[in-house]
């Protein structure tokens, strides 16, 4: 009776972890798509080392949205084959997790060039690009407060007498604020945005890492519970 008891509750265990396992399946789909739209679309980043952890994260956010709910079917119709399948894909995704965690935090140590190559893009080519470039890149400096990579001096190729910055850089934003006025402390804002660029992919990448990490061992003790149903079905325990 008691070992009946102890199959019942390791039954609602496992069901009651596949919610959760659906619930940070949809949690992980949203996470990879806000860091994915950070890294390209807001700072327009292109290294294609930088969407191996976001694109993965998506990946196993909705395969784990998926299988969850066959995990749940397996567990409260207590069938062995479906419990030993929920088990091994939820192992094999453990594994894949890791690799997305492994390559955050690779990624993490290439931020400074990635940044320094892209911004450098940026003021290159912001004469030259279409409004949607221009518009990322404004945006991009007024939300962050900052003005070029290194500062505002960055801008010198802005215009033919090097003494102006997009408007975007301007402390109070108003159009033609940035002429004549790149090195005026009051009007224009005169910190680089490399520093500001990486923290904020940093805290993006680390919130990855993290949110992987602990849904992983989430995962670890649903593949516990997995067995000890298994093993309880296949030793003929009534469970119900």
């Amino acid at each position: 009776m008691g070992v009946e008891g102890g199959m019942k509750c390791v039954k609602f265990l496992l069901f009651f972890f596949n919610f959760i396992f659906w619930v940070c399946g949809l949690a992980l789909i949203i996470l990879g798509i806000l860091v994915q739209v950070a890294v390209h679309n807001t700072f327009m980043i292109h290294d294609a080392s930088a969407s191996v952890a976001p694109l993965v994260v998506i990946g196993v956010g909705v395969v784990i949205f998926f299988i969850a709910f066959f995990g749940c079917c397996g567990a409260w119709k207590e069938n062995y084959c479906m419990v030993t399948t929920f088990s091994v894909l939820l192992l094999l995704i453990i594994i894949v997790e890791i690799g997305a965690a492994i390559a955050g935090y690779i990624f993490r140590g290439k931020i400074s060039d990635v940044v320094q190559d892209t911004l450098t893009e940026m003021i290159t080519n912001y004469n030259n690009s279409t409004d949607e470039f221009r518009a990322t890149v404004d945006k991009m400096q007024k939300d962050l407060k900052c003005c070029g990579f290194n500062g505002s001096s960055d801008w010198k190729i802005f215009s033919s007498s090097g003494n102006s910055v997009p408007d975007s850089c301007c402390v109070n934003v108003t159009k033609n604020c940035g002429v004549g006025t790149m090195t005026d402390a009051g009007k224009v804002h005169q910190e680089g945005c490399r520093d500001a660029v990486e923290e904020v992919l940093q805290k993006n990448i680390q919130w990855v890492i993290v949110a992987v990490l602990v849904i992983a061992f989430l995962q670890i003790m649903g593949i516990v519970f997995s067995c000890m149903l298994m093993r309880g079905i296949r030793s003929g325990y009534e469970v119900m």
